[in-house]
Order: C-alpha cells, then sequence, then structure tokens
C-alpha cells in the first residue's frame, strides 16, 4: 500500500522499453485494483503503449461465494478508506444504499488506525434496517486461512475484522438458511 503510483509508473517504464510487463494486485483490477491508475498514468504521462486489463476474481464474489449467495439481487460495494475519498462523501454514499435497501459490500472495513469508520457504517444501516438484518463477515476471501462469520446487525464484532475483512450487509430480502446468507432474488421457490 501507499506505492501504487510508482508500481504502475514502473511497470508502464518497462512496457515503453519493449518489456512485456505483468502488473499484479489482488482481486480484480478494475474493481479497487491498479487498473485505473495504470490507464490514467498513461494519458498523463502521454505513454502509447499496448495494456491488457485480465479479469480477476473480486473479494466482493469471492467472500459472497464462502457465504452462500447474497448478492443474488442489486448490490453496492463501498471502500470505508478515506485515504483517497474524505469520510464526509463516503457516509453520504453509506446512507443513501442502506435508504436503498441495496445488499452492500464493505471493502477496507477496518485498519489500525481507521476504527471508528466500521461502527458508524453499522449504525447508519441500523437507523433503516432491521437489527436481525445479515452480515457476513469473511477475512482472507479465498485464501487458505480464509475465516468467516454470519452474523446480523446487532450483534456484528468489529473485533473479527480488519483490512482483509470484506462484509456483507444483507437487505430486506437476505436471510440465513442453514449456514449460508441468501438474498432472495424473487423467484417463486414453494
Amino acid at each position: 500500500m501507499t506505492y501504487e503510483i510508482d508500481r504502475c509508473r514502473q511497470a508502464l517504464q518497462r512496457a515503453v522499453a519493449g518489456d512485456v510487463v505483468a502488473l499484479i494486485s489482488s482481486g480484480d483490477p478494475g474493481v479497487y485494483g491498479m487498473a485505473g491508475l495504470t490507464l490514467e498514468l498513461a494519458d498523463a504521462e502521454g505513454l502509447r503503449v499496448p495494456i491488457e486489463v485480465v479479469p480477476g476474481v473480486t473479494a466482493a464474489t469471492a467472500a459472497a461465494a464462502a457465504l452462500g449467495a447474497p448478492l443474488m439481487l442489486d448490490f453496492a460495494a463501498i471502500s470505508l478508506s478515506d485515504l483517497l475519498v474524505p469520510w464526509d462523501m463516503i457516509r453520504q454514499r453509506l446512507k443513501a444504499v442502506a435508504a436503498a435497501d441495496l445488499v452492500t459490500v464493505l471493502y477496507n472495513p477496518r485498519s489500525k488506525k481507521r476504527v471508528h469508520q466500521l461502527t458508524e457504517t453499522l449504525e447508519i444501516f441500523r437507523e433503516v434496517r432491521p437489527g436481525g438484518t445479515p452480515v457476513g463477515i469473511v477475512s482472507g476471501a479465498g485464501q487458505f486461512d480464509q475465516s468467516l462469520v454470519i452474523t446480523d446487525l446487532d450483534h456484528a464484532d468489529r473485533q473479527h475484522v480488519d483490512m482483509r475483512s470484506i462484509v456483507i450487509i444483507g437487505n430486506n430480502h437476505t436471510r440465513r438458511i442453514d449456514s449460508w446468507m441468501v438474498t432472495a432474488r424473487g423467484y417463486f421457490v414453494s
């Protein structure tokens, strides 16, 4: 973290020099990844090199698969990191998606320095959703040390959350089915 610009710039410079370069980051490069920054830097510096963005598995979809099927209907993804986006803007977005009853995927929910954002986020959702709304917390999604907890808004424990965690807050169609978190899409199942 914090060296993204340097990494992208170095990759672009090597590509300009004729090297075949692979710039690798976790998840999908176009979802909180390095693709956008690389394209912006190439444009800003007038570098015309062929760039291919290869899709990956997002942390959101890896976490959703571990939990079951919480993203079966419309959803939003929001990063709680205020390093590049002011907290006031993030708070405004959280209020909008909470009121819109969108399943919400939280990236970067908590770090050693940022501890209040997740607590405030859960409070925002509690204002418009029942306390029993399912919440899934997946740490290390898709990794060998993956762990998960399915809880609800009233009992979500921020102690289980760090920068490797994805938090998925359900909507009014989300429920637990055995050990799964599922958002009903609207099919008539009898």
